[in-house]
């Protein structure tokens, strides 16, 4: 049912808003009601949906990016793309990684990294200051038998922690070139 919600959600476009109103009210006991506009509202679409997926827990977002891309590769991609992972941190500038890496928490990093590929490791300690990146890989060193579920929540905390500082504006998330940006 996850993944037939989010490809039929991505593939959405816009509606009238009286269809709105009665999911809303078929809905009502289950969800918040939603806010309908004077002509159309937007509602679904890829943008919706990778909003959606990037507030998802790892291990879910994971299955339907697998299963969907058995049905429709190129949904799955466009969706991917509009979306911030964990393992696109090594896309941000070091500005960017610098000014997060002040926010978040020394034992998520430690479950983060432990979880992560050697270029996203590589990118995060080479953004860290000499005395974070000896006591992150002292840590790194004693920790063992991290579940996969626990290393998931550390990165997703992270992921959220980026997200909100782009929200105010403080770093920046590359978007498939969408944006040029002036030095």
């Amino acid at each position: 049912k996850r993944l037939d919600v989010v490809e039929r959600i991505a593939k959405m476009d816009r509606t009238s808003p009286e269809i709105i109103k009665q999911v809303e009210d078929a809905l009502e006991n289950k969800f918040n009601t939603m806010v309908s506009s004077v002509d159309f509202t937007e509602i679904g679409g890829v943008n919706y949906i990778a909003d959606i997926m990037n507030n998802m827990d790892r291990g879910n977002e994971k299955y339907i990016f697998d299963e969907l891309s058995k049905k429709d590769v190129k949904l799955a991609d466009e969706i991917r793309k509009r979306m911030f992972v964990f393992e696109d941190i090594i896309m941000l500038d070091s500005l960017g990684i610098q000014r997060f890496l002040r926010e978040v928490d020394s034992k998520d990093l430690v479950f983060a990294i432990k979880g992560s590929n050697k270029e996203v490791s590589e990118v995060l300690f080479n953004n860290m200051s000499t005395k974070m990146a000896e006591n992150i890989k002292s840590e790194l060193e004693y920790t063992h038998n991290i579940r996969l579920r626990d290393v998931e929540e550390s990165q997703q905390r992270i992921v959220s922690v980026i997200r909100r500082l782009e929200e105010e504006g403080e770093i920046f998330i590359s978007k498939g070139g969408k944006d040029d940006i002036i030095v």
